[in-house]
Formats: C-alpha cells, structure tokens, sequence
C-alpha cells in the first residue's frame, strides 16, 4: 500500500455581495426638497418635492427592480405634504387674523405702544 495524498485543503469560497439597484435620482431630490420646503423654501419646495417624489415613485416601479430609492421618494411625498398642510393652515389663520376673527395679544401691545403719551 502506497502513501496516499491527504485530501487538499478546502479553497476558500467568496461569496459577493447581491449588486445594489442605483438610487433614482428624483428620489433624492424629492426628499431635499420636501426637507428645505419646511424650512428655507415653504410651500413652493414641499410642492417640488411632491412632484419629484410622485415621479420617482412611477420610475422606479416601471424599472423592474433596476432602480432603488422607494424609501426616499415615500419619505419626500410624506414630508411635502405635511409641508402644503402647514401652508394651508397658516393661510387660513392669516385670513382670519386679517379679517379680525381671531385677535394675537402681541397685535395689541403693538398697537398700543403707537398710542403712547
């Protein structure tokens, strides 16, 4: 009986990581805008961000897969939103400061510092 060769040693396997889908680039810019809609460009940003994160949304659902960024497009149509509903409301109680239905104290105090003798 001859001397055997003992079994070679296992290869290592690399096992690579699932390729990535590139994130849709509307969705990144739905979510700035939806973000500098709340704070820097009120209204007019949150509404870019609505169109952007609505766009990116059919994008991606039309790529099959091949394009990701569902989370960003859903977090900027979320936040454009909320956006347009704080413009709504402080529209609406600027019109009913304006028409006198509501009264702010610090009008008052304004007003009354101008009457000062």
């Amino acid at each position: 009986m001859g001397y055997q060769q003992p079994y070679p040693p296992p290869q290592p396997q690399y096992y690579a990581p699932p390729p990535v889908a590139p994130t849709s680039g509307s969705a990144t810019a739905s979510l700035i805008f939806s973000i500098l809609g709340l704070t820097l460009l009120p209204t007019i940003g949150s509404i870019i961000g609505l169109i952007l994160g609505y766009s990116a949304k059919g994008e991606i659902d039309r790529s099959g897969g091949q394009i990701g960024g569902r989370g960003l497009a859903t977090w900027g149509i979320a936040l454009g939103w909320i956006g347009v509903a704080l413009a709504v409301i402080g529209i609406c109680f600027g019109i009913l400061v304006f028409a006198g239905v509501l009264t702010l104290p610090a009008l008052g105090i304004c007003a009354d510092l101008g009457n000062l003798q």
